[in-house]
């Protein structure tokens, strides 16, 4: 290939880099007919970051994430692009049922709580997860005017402001605790849930705002085929592998190169940029999305001073242990889709979801799968366990939660080390410093993905493609100069 080609490389082969590869070439070929070339250089063996589905005797389990929010359009606009709009399926209509554990026992969430904030006010006040303390603190939110300042604050205070220490601990934190699997104290809320805010300022109160959003979320799920417009989560009929595998056959002329890892990205003559690998070899490129984690970004970026902002991003690390079980083994109807444990609870596990109840695809006839999960901020004890003693710690507490006291089938374990960024207060201001510093120094490297703006599958997505159309703005920008000059 000739070397006047432009070569665009992508660092990080998860989600956000696919995409942004994706949506780079979708880019420049709709821009004209000019030759280029994309590469995505990928450290590990494998593709496609956290998502990794395994087909097992019938069983279709997820060892990363298992699904992602259907109100979230850029995952959605991405199966249809593929052509995966009809894989697309829902959960369980007949699993919607949702429990959390207090005094050690299961108890039902009560109907209309949207990200454990109540919406619906009668069965909320029936609910045994809260004292009639606690309910009476929630209702003040109806009353209590709403926050002047602009600043960031912390999720967990502002919820605690609103709702009170109750709702927080015992509904909201564990329902969170499966996104960020973070202290909810220390994560920002500009940063996570930026809606909440929004509410405040409009609605005064955050439960009228929800109550309001209720009608937004109809109209954001209206785009969706009919047969899970009802679902609040989706995934794929044969898991979220098939995404993965849709976007390497769609890049088919990229150059995907797994098993090579990057050391440094530095500036070069005019905008290039020089990019260093472990074997030692350099190449220049004309444009450069790093999609790596921040702490990875950062040792990339050691020549730019705010790459300090993303070294200073902290990761949580978490495990899931799969077990799979025969019918008769389990003494329960399996009406629900699982349950949240709260961290004053005591539990090991954080959560339990009955896999094969929430998604009828994940099972076959007369089996049953279950997913817990273990890990969170002040719990990260637990990577020093063997395998086996994760799954005796999951086994113990389904027992005593469940009564399933029979041996698994069969067991996989998963260890996503380093997986969770936690955004600080004050996150997003620290961001707009670095990229600004970033673009100043290196107008043809953009940093994106999980550890920016949002880790669900739908968000990573979404920056992968703005950061591939800022990319392609600024390449033809700068070619138009050229030319212009010229």
């Amino acid at each position: 290939m000739s070397a006047s080609v432009p070569h665009y490389l992508i660092i990080g082969g998860g989600i956000t880099g696919l995409s942004a590869a994706f949506y780079l070439k979708k880019g420049l070929e709709a821009a004209g007919d000019s030759p280029f070339r994309i590469s995505v250089v990928e450290k590990s063996l494998a593709f496609g970051g956290k998502i990794h589905t395994l087909e097992r005797d019938g069983f279709v389990i997820e060892k990363g994430p298992d699904s992602f929010l259907a109100r979230k359009r850029p995952i959605i606009d991405l199966a249809y692009d593929l052509g995966l709009e009809h894989e697309l399926t829902g959960t369980n209509p007949k699993a919607k049922k949702t429990f959390i554990v207090s005094g050690r026992k299961l108890h039902p969430m009560p109907p209309g709580l949207v990200l454990g904030i109540p919406t619906q006010m009668t069965p909320f006040m029936k609910t045994g997860l809260i004292s009639p303390l606690g309910k009476l603190r929630a209702a003040m939110d109806l009353l209590k005017p709403k926050r002047m300042m602009t600043e960031d604050e912390s999720l967990g205070h502002f919820l605690q402001r609103r709702l009170g220490t109750e709702v927080l601990e015992r509904i909201v934190e564990p329902l969170l605790a499966g996104i960020y699997a973070g202290d909810t104290f220390k994560l920002s809320l500009k940063s996570t849930f930026p809606q909440f805010r929004a509410m405040e300022q409009k609605h005064r109160s955050l439960i009228l705002g929800m109550m309001a959003s209720r009608k937004q979320v109809a109209e954001e799920t209206a785009h969706l085929p009919a047969a899970i417009r009802s679902s609040v989560f989706v995934t794929f009929k044969r898991g979220l592998q098939s995404l993965v595998n849709s976007l390497l056959e769609a890049l088919s002329t990229v150059d995907l190169r797994p098993g090579e890892g990057v050391v440094s990205v530095r500036k070069s003559k005019g905008h290039q940029v020089e990019v260093t690998f472990e074997d030692g070899h350099v190449e220049i490129v004309e444009g450069v999305i790093v999609t790596t984690p921040t702490y990875q970004a950062a040792k990339l970026l050691t020549e730019l001073p705010a790459s300090s902002v993303l070294a200073n991003i902290d990761y949580i690390s978490v495990a899931n242990v799969i077990m799979a079980f025969n019918r008769e083994d389990i003494p329960f109807e399996l009406d629900a889709s699982g349950f949240l444990v709260p961290k004053r609870e005591g539990y090991t596990i954080t959560a339990c979801t009955l896999t094969s109840a929430k998604w009828l695809h994940a099972a076959p006839a007369g089996k049953v799968l279950l997913r817990c999960y273990i890990g969170r901020a002040g719990e990260q004890s637990w990577p020093a366990w063997s395998d086996q003693e994760l799954i005796q710690k999951a086994r113990h507490d389904i027992q005593d939660l469940l009564g399933i006291a029979a041996e698994p089938i069969f067991a996989e374990v998963t260890r996503l080390m380093h997986s969770m960024p936690q955004y600080p207060v004050g996150h997003l201001e620290q961001l707009v410093h670095f990229r600004k510093e970033l673009q100043a120094a290196m107008p043809n490297v953009l940093v994106t993905g999980a550890g920016f703006h949002g880790v669900g599958l739908p968000d990573c997505i979404r920056q992968g493609k703005e950061a591939a159309e800022q990319l392609a703005e600024r390449v033809s920008k700068q070619d138009a100069g050229v030319t212009s000059a010229g």
